[in-house]
């Protein structure tokens, strides 16, 4: 049975609403409600998943590595519209299978991991505390902790149990302060994983990768007990723990003050390499920062840096490693 005028232009529709979300997130414009109503948009039916994914993807392969192929000034507005047109000739049963299809494969790959990074992912909207790009922010918990969030860091509270107060680190980098007689101790779930204590102070630090799972606790103040799997750390003072897919690492010795830098607006590099430091400095600037050539990853960087004044780093990048800094539209910088 061939589809009705009305079905068509539906579909039509949906693939018009698609690429202009997709436009407006992907610039890195778009406000806290405006990716909320994406999000709205894309869960409402199987087509508007559907037209999203789709339309995403064109832009993946044709947005910022695109750009920076063919010039600041490439227009792919154009090809996301004709996009849209070709589109709305598909069929309802390709339609419906392609669009079940995707919400089984997991939501949508730009609402789970965004491309790049340059929007929040699903989980970290669904938060109940987030910072943006750049941002810290302190929050008090269960009347007696402090939790101080670190940029990019997203945090949801968990049901309380008989004995605990419980909070999850779905993404980001926090710290947690829990007086001296705190009347319950506090439980921090992240990566698979959980740090309790009842009293002192402590890091957690997790950064979705799609390449592995991995997290780490610091211990500041007091003692705690990270458990991941069947396998438990006591950290105190001055000490850290990973864990990872191989499980938990062994406990290592830390400076308290430099691995607190963050907390007090600092970044500090101590022969880090430089794949690993601008993913770091990605995290505390808009944009994206992307390295061009694989010669300069593995070159080792040290330095202090203001988190407010990340663009100052990229400076010295270009001169310590005579580097070549490409700029394009939307904090796109290219590193060469």
């Amino acid at each position: 049975m061939s589809e009705g005028p009305s079905r068509a232009s539906d579909v039509s529709r949906a693939e018009h609403e698609a690429v202009g979300w997709v436009q407006k997130i992907a610039s890195g414009g778009a406000t806290p409600e405006e990716l909320e109503a994406a999000r709205r948009w894309r869960a409402e039916n199987v087509r508007h998943a559907k037209a999203y994914d789709d339309a995403e993807r064109v832009w993946n392969r044709m947005g910022a590595i695109g750009r920076a192929r063919h010039g600041p000034g490439a227009d792919f507005v154009g090809p996301l519209r004709e996009f849209g047109r070709r589109r709305a000739a598909m069929n309802r049963r390709a339609l419906l299978a392609g669009g079940i299809a995707a919400i089984g494969a997991g939501a949508g790959y730009g609402l789970v991991k965004p491309p790049l990074g340059l929007w929040p992912s699903l989980p970290e909207l669904q938060a109940d505390y987030r910072t943006g790009t750049g941002e810290q922010r302190t929050i008090r918990f269960a009347d007696a902790v402090a939790i101080e969030l670190n940029t990019q860091t997203s945090l949801a509270i968990r049901p309380v149990t008989v004995a605990q107060d419980c909070v999850e680190l779905i993404s980001g980098e926090a710290s947690f302060a829990i007086p001296v007689g705190a009347a319950r101790p506090l439980v921090v779930f992240a990566a698979n994983g959980k740090t309790l204590s009842d009293s002192g102070r402590f890091d957690v630090r997790y950064i979705p990768s799609r390449d592995r799972l991995s997290a780490s606790v610091t211990c500041f103040e007091g003692r705690l007990r990270t458990e991941f799997r069947n396998e438990i750390a006591e950290l105190g003072p001055g000490e850290r723990v990973r864990y990872d897919g191989d499980g938990l690492g062994k406990i290592s010795t830390v400076d308290p003050i430099a691995d607190s830098q963050w907390r007090r607006g600092i970044v500090e590099f101590r022969n880090t390499p430089l794949a690993e430091a601008v993913e770091e400095m990605n995290r505390y600037r808009l944009g994206r920062i992307i390295l061009m050539n694989s010669s300069l990853e593995r070159r080792l960087l040290s330095g202090r840096f203001r988190i407010d004044q990340m663009d100052k780093a990229l400076l010295q990048l270009e001169e310590v490693f005579s580097a070549k800094l490409r700029r394009l539209p939307g904090g796109i910088i290219l590193l060469s």
